[in-house]
């Protein structure tokens, strides 16, 4: 066991990355203008109409306890003050020269999703403008907008759907022509489990990226280890998992326990 350990933080070292995923709410916040800044300046310079997805991972509110077993209780509702606040600040930071704060106004009370618009000072083509949670039931809304917006950039940010499927019977044709054909990422920062590992995605344009999250060894703490190599399409998941069964051959409950072998139980370690 002691060798195996010894081979995963051998292995560990190897494959570390440096800066992979945010370390902060306020570096997300720069990524995500940097990144959509880059993908509008180059789908205008190939004639490319911009419209991009965003999946921003909302902080936790401020009086969230360890032990919160749902940190938003409130679902969207509670989000959207949060949201309102991240995503006016990127749209302003994507605007060269903003013509004053961002403006909003509510689409849905129900479904908490709003419309959002930076103006420019110089010119009103280089406006941008995003919907905030936007779901199968705004899907006219989408549609509405994007013809208003013309030639502008147009964001989905931390859209509510995933599929033509979660639009409804009938309504494949529409939400493929208005949505799925038209947007692409812009910028994502995606978490979840893959084999039992936290695994983070990020989307920085043009590329995904991909890692896992390793923290059960105190003395060596958090790492990021690197999987799959920059891609322009998201990876998929077997791929994910098949890269984790090669960096990481010890599933995290045995690392655990090795870990434990060695150095004894959490509570019985001296501090």
């Amino acid at each position: 066991m002691h060798y195996l350990c010894s081979l995963f933080l051998h292995v560990v070292s190897l494959s570390v990355v440096a800066a992979l995923i945010p370390a902060s709410p306020l570096e997300q916040t720069r990524r995500a203008t940097r990144s959509l800044s880059d993908a509008i300046k180059d789908a205008k310079e190939n004639n490319i109409t911009p419209r991009f997805y965003v999946d921003y991972l909302i902080p936790l509110p401020p009086e969230t306890k360890e032990e919160d077993i749902d940190p938003w209780p409130g679902g969207l509702a509670q989000m959207y003050p949060y949201a309102k606040d991240i995503l006016s600040t990127i749209l302003e930071g994507v605007v060269d020269e903003p013509a004053g704060p961002c403006s909003s106004q509510v689409l849905s009370e129900p479904d908490c999703a709003g419309f959002f618009i930076q103006e420019s000072k110089t010119d009103a083509k280089n406006d941008v403008a995003a919907i905030l949670f936007p779901g199968p039931d705004q899907l006219r809304n989408i549609e509405e907008i994007d013809e208003m917006v013309g030639s502008r950039a147009l964001i989905l940010f931390n859209k509510q759907f995933q599929r033509p499927a979660d639009f409804g019977f009938g309504k494949g044709d529409r939400c493929k022509k208005a949505v799925f054909d038209k947007f692409r990422y812009g910028f994502a920062f995606q978490e979840f489990s893959c084999r039992g590992e936290d695994t983070k995605l990020t989307f920085e344009y043009p590329n995904w990226q991909s890692c896992v999250i390793c923290d059960e060894n105190q003395d060596v703490g958090q790492q990021e280890i690197a999987l799959l190599e920059p891609s322009p399409e998201r990876p998929a998941y077997d791929d994910l998992q098949k890269k984790i069964n090669e960096v990481l051959p010890e599933p995290i409950w045995m690392r655990k326990m090795g870990e434990a072998e060695e150095k004894g139980l959490k509570f019985q370690r001296k501090k």
